[in-house]
């Protein structure tokens, strides 16, 4: 069975949930950890929360909690609790108390002042239903607290400046965040900016956070109401709703309100500057604007502020009034009778038609938006009217300028160009391009390209306590990535567990000290892709590659212990006897690498004990034992026959010395003669000779030293050594052993691989090295990694091996050392590459489709499961009764989910089973319930008429008809069509029949294929019968005899009757036809008439008439009408012409200004002149005043009249000129005024200079 799937575990077995609290309470927030000892600590929009005055924090072993005291509105954000890599969130709601009410006291004045109205509420709280209580339902979703300030509601007065802030965090999101700015519902600020409505972003980096802006210039009071800004970014996002409330500026008592009012001349002024003074003359130019002096007086005149007075004016009718008043009268009508819906009445009496201003500036404008990849170039185009106009380029609302090769204008001809140059995310903006007065906006997004894992994570095999480093490369620079271990994200926590490092497109999680429970599955996301790599932590078991051996020396030689340790880390003490060595200047400690040395110079009788090596942090430790061998001189006779003396202690008890290959072996052997024995050393036949080769010897006065520097494999077998003298000789021999690592197993091969596992197995290495194997060790990478991670530290017994824990579909490759008691071998090659994954399920739905005497159709569906391979086809096999052996129906695989197996006995008794193949083999196989016996049944003949044959088939002449009628029965039934009663002609219809359905076809249908055909299927004496109807029709004939029975006044009557041929259908109708005899142009009366009589009214007097009459069926009109022989003539009566009366129209028109006088100003002795422009029939009379005086006569003054155009010259005008001038046309329709004022400055004089030298 595969190994389960870790999955991502929670550090908390209880969570903290979201709480709600009324303002001055205090709340607790509880968790509970996995450990006792676990770290947590409480966070407040993503900061660190320190226990004090406002917060206490507690912990009691797993218990942990927050209590916030004192809740005020600021504390409703979002918290969060952290315990190792888990992150829980929640968010406290905080409940505003009712207020009491405030009494207003009664022995106060009557007449309260104005109580401000209260703010609207948000558009979420107006439509939900209040609670229990009387307060109204929190409505704020269940943010994910993206903001870490969110934008409040605010108060203006109209005319003021108010400002909007946002604030979101950037560490943990993987892309910049986009915020909106709505009103209302749907409103989306971003459209709007302009000169009221301005948005601004900034970012610091110091901090990670940005900053959003609203800014709302010079309020009016159609900008109050609910607002709501937006924060999203990927997956996450955030709203928060606020209100604005515009006041409107209180009046004072005894204020002339045309002063609230600005005028149309001074329409560019704010209205928050001085009022003019009313003395000045100029507070007379210019018209009052009414539409807003009927705003302020509706503001003013609130019925819950002011006391209704009633009117004591008789009532008048305004739509008189208005429907005589010029339209340059409406507001002042409107605001004089208190009509506040001006244009609903103007509305009612005339529609007003806008027509849409074209153009003057722009020929081409930018289109609504556009999109461009990060990196990547732009080039916004647009026309100008005028090639030498200058244009102004705008971003969010500001003026920029070209900077270097960031940002290029350019102008040809009429075109503007605007190219931005490697668009980055703080390109994405609104631009707006600027030419005098007008101006065109468009919004640049730019779209951020996916960021891709060039180099993904690779697996590795750590011991406790060590550094790791999860290493991948992404496709860009500063790209932001998202770490997970089994599922779970991992964050920046106290303890600095986790560490994330960029370098370039490199990133790197570091793990300080890795533990066990650091093992898992790490993932590393972008945006466009992720990579996970698995991650084992190991208990470091100290291994030993060479222990310290038992050493016999003579006095002043030097006596060495050596051991190896698998880890160079290790310290040690060496001991002897118990009590700790130290060292002097005979005994030198050394430590390099992972070798360890215990070195005694010119050993003395004393140093001989039992020496001991203690690995520091280890159970455990080796021991040796070092004799001293004393040299006894004793006298002996001169002729003493030699005599070898072999005390060694690393001699077994066959004279067999053991050495670790690449080792030196020294064997020093006293021997006693004298004289003085020559020695001979030899291995076989071959003789040892002195010298300074790998193996040699040499020979001292009572010694003879054996010597093989760096053992080898091929120095092993028995050495003897021959001493001789005259009195003798001796012999001895000496088995050498040389004991190495083990080779490399052979023939690494995997058996088998599951979803997440494989089993592999090799053969024992052709050498053990001397010694038994141990066991292996097995090693396993990814197919394109290059980092091999061990799957086990313990050496495994056997050459059969389970690995698990790995990532189905992904290629994996294997090799194995074989270790014994002197080390590790080197490795294998490595497997052919493998990929883990599982046979898919079980075929599902097995069943038999069809069967006969020699041949059975079986079909399934695919299996549930697929899995990561590709399914590569099914093996269906069979067993016959009372065997166990299955036989394959087909050679190889097929692909399809159906299959039909031929050439079966007839009688046989098989079963059946179908099982999918892919990469990894075969799935569990699906059987039939039960076994088939392969013989033909029996089935009664049935026809399936389709619905649509059930009833008569119509069909054209011409057409073709082409029956399919699918029938069943077994064996093949026996099928004759037959035409009322008798059998169908080959040459009259063709039959085509099949197994499943017979086809009855006819290429061109005629009146003689109409009938009831009849279909018979038979088997045996067992039949079944089926019938259709087919009628094939045609155009009908002519009707007959058509005749005019009766004429009178303007109508006649027809009669005929039906045709003789209906076309083999019913007759639906008749089209009847007229023409005048003199045109011959035919008109049709009636159409699917149904009757055979009508009469035709409408004709024309004195006119002639002839007639015509078609038959009409389901195919059509007749081919030839029928018509009348005689023709009916409109007698004409007596009938005296009347001329028709004549209104004359009344052309009359009242005066119209079409062009008023425009004010001006002008300069003392130089002519000027005032134009406007009259309409009116008959032409009316003018006349021109000076300040109501008639200058008619006056000779300063010139009077000209063109085509309705009228010109006042003035003639060198002075100081006493200026005034108001007014122009009034009279004709006897009304008459019509116009004024202007007209200001004459006085002249400028130069001065003289004056010489300065006389």
């Amino acid at each position: 069975m595969p190994e389960p799937v870790k999955k991502a575990v929670s550090a908390f077995t209880k969570k903290p949930k979201t709480q709600e609290a009324g303002e001055g309470s205090s709340v607790v927030f509880e968790a509970e950890t996995e450990k006792p000892d676990a770290k947590v600590k409480w966070q407040c929009n993503t900061k660190d929360i320190a226990s004090g005055n406002k917060y206490v924090i507690a912990a009691d072993g797993n218990k942990h909690s927050l209590t916030i005291q004192a809740i005020t509105k600021e504390d409703a954000n979002v918290y969060a609790v952290i315990a190792g890599g888990s992150k829980v969130k929640f968010e406290l709601k905080v409940v505003s108390n009712p207020e009491a009410p405030v009494e207003v006291p009664t022995d106060g004045p009557k007449e309260s002042s104005r109580q401000p109205e209260p703010s609207p509420a948000p558009p979420a709280a107006q439509d939900a239903p209040p609670t229990e209580d009387g307060q109204l339902p929190d409505t704020r979703q269940d943010l994910t607290g993206l903001f870490t300030e969110k934008p409040k509601s605010g108060e203006v007065t109209v005319g003021e400046n108010i400002t909007f802030v946002a604030k979101v965090n950037a560490e943990s999101l993987l892309k910049k965040p986009t915020v909106k700015w709505f009103k209302g519902k749907w409103m989306d600020l971003a459209s709007k900016s302009g000169k009221h409505l301005q948005l601004k972003e900034s970012f610091d980096r110091n901090t990670k956070v940005h900053t959003f802006e609203m800014h709302v210039i010079e309020a009016k009071p159609n900008f109050a109401g609910g607002y709501r800004c937006e924060v999203s970014s990927r997956d996450k996002f955030d709203s928060c709703n606020f209100e604005l409330t515009v006041h409107e500026a209180c009046a004072v008592e005894g204020f002339d309100i045309r002063a609230a009012f600005r005028r149309t001349s001074e329409a560019g002024k704010k209205r928050s500057g001085p009022p003019p003074s009313s003395t000045d003359g100029k507070d007379d130019s210019g018209e009052l604007d009414f539409s807003t002096l009927l705003k302020k007086r509706d503001s003013f005149l609130k019925p819950s502020n002011r006391a209704v007075q009633m009117s004591t004016e008789p009532d008048v009718d305004v739509w008189d009034i208005l429907r005589s008043a010029p339209p340059s009268e409406y507001q002042k009508i409107a605001f004089q009778y208190g009509i506040t819906d001006l244009r609903g009445m103007l509305k009612r009496l005339k529609k007003m038609k806008k027509e849409e201003k074209k153009s003057a500036a722009f020929l081409k404008k930018l289109d609504p938006a556009y999109q461009v990849t990060k990196g990547h170039k732009i080039k916004l185009a647009i026309e100008v009217a005028n090639a030498d106009a200058e244009v102004k380029w705008l971003k969010n609302g500001q003026e920029f300028h070209p900077t270097g090769s960031k940002y290029i204008f350019e102008s040809v001809g009429n075109m503007r160009y605007l190219t931005i140059n490697n668009c980055s995310l703080a390109d994405d903006a609104a631009y707006c391009c600027v030419v005098g007065d007008e101006k065109c906006t468009t919004e640049l997004f730019v779209k951020e390209p996916p960021i891709l894992i060039v180099k993904n994570l690779e697996d590795q095999m750590v011991m406790k306590g060590e550094r790791v480093e999860l290493e991948c490369e992404v496709s860009e620079e500063g790209a932001n990535v998202k770490w997970e271990k089994d599922g779970v994200e991992l964050t920046r926590d106290e303890s600095f567990k986790y560490r994330f490092k960029k370098d370039g497109c490199k990133h790197i999680l570091i793990i300080n000290e890795a533990s066990k429970e650091d093992c898992g599955h790490y993932k590393v996301k972008t945006n466009g892709g992720e990579s996970m790599a698995e991650l084992l932590v190991q208990e470091k078991q100290l291994e030993v590659y060479q222990s310290i051996a038992d050493l016999t020396v003579k006095a002043k030689d030097q006596a060495v212990f050596k051991c190896e340790v698998s880890d160079e880390n290790v310290k040690g003490t060496w001991y002897k006897n118990g009590v700790e060595v130290k060292s002097d200047a005979r005994v030198n400690i050394t430590h390099i690498g992972r070798i360890h040395k215990l070195t005694i110079d010119d050993v003395k009788p004393e140093d001989e004990g039992d020496y001991t090596f203690v690995p520091d942090g280890h159970a455990f430790n080796l021991s040796a034992k070092l004799n001293f061998m004393e040299v006894k001189i004793d006298y002996v006779p001169r002729q003493d026959p030699p005599k070898i003396h072999l005390d060694c202690m690393s001699c077994t008890t066959e004279s067999t010395i053991i050495v670790v290959a690449g080792n030196k072996l020294r064997l020093d052997v006293p021997i006693t003669g004298d004289p003085a024995p020559t020695v001979v050393w030899t291995k076989g036949e071959k003789v040892i000779s002195e010298g300074d080769s790998r193996v040699h010897v040499e020979t001292s006065k009572g010694h003879c030293i054996f010597t093989i520097e760096g053992a080898e494999r091929q120095d092993e077998g028995i050495y003897s050594v021959v001493v001789r003298n005259p009195a003798g000789e001796d012999t001895a021999d000496i088995n050498v052993k040389v004991v190495d690592v083990p080779d490399p197993p052979q023939n690494l091969k995997i058996l088998s691989v599951g979803e997440d596992s494989c089993v592999a197995q090799w053969d024992p290495p052709s050498f053990d090295g001397g010694q038994p194997i141990i066991g292996y060790v097995l090693e396993r990478k990814k197919t394109r990694s290059y980092r091999w991670m061990r799957l086990n530290f313990d050496p495994y017994p056997d050459t059969t091996y389970e690995a698990k824990r790995m990532i189905e579909g992904m290629a994996y490759e294997m090799r194995v050392y074989a270790v014994n008691s002197i080390g590790m071998s080197r490795h294998s090659p490595a497997s052919q590459p493998f990929v883990p994954v599982a046979p898919t399920s079980a075929p599902i739905g097995l069943c038999v489709d069809d069967i006969n005497d020699t041949s059975i159709s079986l079909k399934w569906r695919r299996p549930e499961k697929i899995g990561a391979a590709e399914l590569e086809g099914y093996g269906v096999e069979y067993c016959k009764e009372g065997t166990d052996e299955w036989i394959p129906a087909i050679k190889g695989l097929t692909e399809r989910t159906s299959l039909t197996i031929k050439d079966l006995n007839t009688g046989d008794k098989l079963q059946f089973r179908v099982r999918a193949y892919n990469m990894a083999g075969p799935s569990a196989p699906i059987t039939l319930g039960q076994f088939v016996t392969i013989r033909e049944i029996m089935q009664r003949p049935k026809i399936w008429l389709p619905r649509s044959l059930r009833q008569t088939l119509i069909r054209k002449v011409g057409e073709t008809v082409n029956l399919v009628i699918p029938f069943q029965g077994k064996p093949r039934p026996k099928v004759t069509w037959s035409k009322d009663g008798e059998p169908l002609a080959a040459t009259f219809a063709n039959v085509r029949n099949s197994e499943l359905d017979t086809i009855l076809f006819i290429r061109n249908t005629d009146r003689k294929h109409s009938g009831k055909y009849d279909l018979q299927v038979q088997i045996e004496n067992v039949e079944d019968s089926a019938s259709v109807m087919l009628q094939v029709v045609d155009l009908p004939g002519p009707p007959e005899a058509l005749k005019i029975m009766d004429i009178w006044g303007f109508n006649v009557a027809l009669e005929w009757k039906p045709p003789k041929d209906n076309g083999n259908c019913e007759i639906i109708g008749y089209a009847i036809q007229k023409a005048d005899k003199k045109t011959m142009e035919w008109y049709t009366v009636y159409d699917q008439y149904r009757r055979t009589n009508c009469v035709v009214s409408d004709l024309i007097m004195g006119n002639e008439y002839v007639f015509r009459v078609y038959s009409m069926n389901l195919v059509g009109l007749s081919q030839e009408p029928c018509n009348t022989k005689d023709s009916a003539y409109i007698q004409k009566s007596g009938i005296d012409y009347k001329h028709p009366g004549h209104k004359e129209h009344d052309f009359s028109e009242a005066p119209k200004f079409t062009h008023p006088l425009v004010n001006r100003s002008v300069i003392a002795g130089y002519n000027a002149t005032l134009s406007c422009s009259v309409r009116g029939i008959p032409k009316p009379k003018v006349t021109w005043y000076k300040n109501k005086m008639d200058i008619s006569n006056e000779a300063k003054y010139r009077m000209l009249s063109k085509q309705g155009v009228l010109t006042l010259e003035i003639r060198k005008p002075c100081l006493f000129d200026g005034g108001v001038y007014t122009c009034k046309a009279v004709n006897a329709s009304g008459e019509d005024v116009v004024e202007c004022k007209l200001e004459v400055r006085p002249q400028i004089v130069k001065e003289e200079k004056k010489d300065e030298k006389k």
